[in-house]
């Protein structure tokens, strides 16, 4: 009796000795955390002191592997439910995993959306830990990086970084590096959007008048306004765009902030109808580089496709520049800062460049323009668009607009039950 005692106490001090051992059913079990799981797996050995001894040494091999990312759960524990259950994901850092992600994502998206995106990628990487295991990250990981995201960052930029990491969780989800349904964690901010903020008749004028210095820029600025297009696009503009005698212009590319050309936002080129205002503005601009020489010029269509255009810039830096090497084309941000220092000196309210697009649609709705019309000639797909965000715009005078309406109808109504009468006589 007293030798089974002092044999037990020698087993209890024994087990004292070893972290993550313990006894279940008579049998050895160790106990170990993987993925923030707590496993135990029974080795079916019986408790004696050399089995103690070797169950803490797979113990211990166990724990190396999971943190040099090496573990098989199913080649310790082939009978497990866990293995199973586990096997799907395999153990590889972010870092590692967004090194592999970031030339496969590059092959569909240009160098400038690329730059865009692995800026994005980066911070959302840095933020998690760069050598945090993907397979263990959890919804509140993603939820952390939401709100570290928001605390620093507008909602607009906090959602561009949001959706450009879900696409590589779920990468990673297809490949079976993290467990399904985290990208899902990446909820976007709800955002109030900013409402058009178009110029009155009055400071268009006053930008012409007080804030124009040179007939090219009272020029893009008219043509900005009564086109809507965007300024990228604006910038991209040619001389052999521009057809006179149709009184269009055909739109196919714009300029980015690098200087690279792209197709227009959609994919597709459009053709954008002149009013009497933007037919002069061409004019104008069309003789200022008259002179000018053309210029071979890249679009790239994706990134693998391109297309070399030998085109004369319409909107060039070169006309009013005082130095000889100046770029030839404007690009965004240029524009942005001659729109800024146009809006100081006519003493008007800044607004964003953009808004120039918003004024043309403002502007068309107010003068009860056709929707589907004023949405192909923005490169809209639909007007679903302008009913979301101008719908302030369409809203005024509705009951004047009820009275149209049934003017109309009630004519049309009319002249039907002559034409039948007629008929009947």
């Amino acid at each position: 009796m007293g030798r089974e005692r002092a044999a037990a106490s020698g087993l209890e001090a024994e087990l004292a000795k070893h972290k993550g051992i313990e006894l279940h059913g008579g049998n050895i079990r160790i106990v170990f955390m993987w993925r923030r799981i707590r496993c135990r797996e029974s080795l079916g050995l019986p408790v004696t002191k050399a089995n103690i001894k070797h169950a803490a040494l797979l113990r211990a091999a166990i724990t190396h592997e999971i943190k040099t990312g090496r573990f098989d759960y199913s080649r310790h524990f082939p009978g497990s439910k866990n293995a199973t259950a586990y096997s799907n994901v395999k153990d590889e850092r972010l870092a590692a995993l967004m090194a592999r992600y970031k030339p496969l994502k590059a092959v569909d998206i240009t160098p400038m959306t690329e730059e865009k995106y692995r800026y994005a990628l980066d911070i959302c990487t840095e933020l998690i830990g760069p050598d945090r295991l993907a397979g263990i990250l959890l919804p509140e990981d993603i939820q952390l990086l939401r709100t570290q995201l928001i605390s620093t960052r507008a909602p607009s930029t906090a959602n561009h970084y949001l959706a450009t990491f879900a696409g590589f969780l779920t990468w990673c989800e297809m490949n079976g590096y993290c467990r399904e349904g985290l990208s899902a964690a990446c909820i976007r901010f709800a955002m109030i959007g900013r409402e058009p903020d178009p110029l009155t008749k009055k400071e268009f004028e006053q930008l012409l008048s007080k804030g124009c210095l040179h007939p090219q820029d009272s020029a893009a600025i008219t043509l900005a306004v009564y086109t809507g297009i965007r300024p990228g696009e604006l910038c991209a503009l040619a001389v052999e765009d521009i057809d006179l005698t149709a009184g269009q212009i055909n739109l196919t590319r714009a300029i980015t902030a690098d200087g690279s050309f792209k197709v227009p936002k959609t994919g597709k080129p459009r053709v954008v109808l002149l009013m009497p205002p933007a037919v002069d503005a061409c004019k104008i601009l069309m003789g200022l580089v008259a002179d000018h020489l053309p210029h071979t010029i890249k679009v790239y269509m994706n990134r693998h496709e391109s297309r070399l255009e030998t085109v004369t810039p319409l909107l060039s830096p070169t006309t009013q520049a005082r130095k000889k090497i100046i770029n030839p084309w404007f690009i965004p941000t240029s524009w942005n800062t001659k729109w800024a220092a146009i809006q100081k000196r006519a003493g008007i309210r800044p607004r964003r460049a953009y808004q120039s697009r918003h004024t043309y649609a403002c502007w068309c709705l107010t003068a009860r323009g056709n929707l589907a019309f004023i949405a192909k000639q923005m490169g809209h797909k639909d007007f679903t668009m302008l009913v979301d965000v101008y719908a302030k715009w369409m809203d005024d005078e509705s009951t004047a607009e009820l009275e149209r309406i049934w003017n109309q109808l009630s004519s049309s109504v009319l002249q039907k039950d002559v034409t039948a009468s007629r008929h009947t006589v």
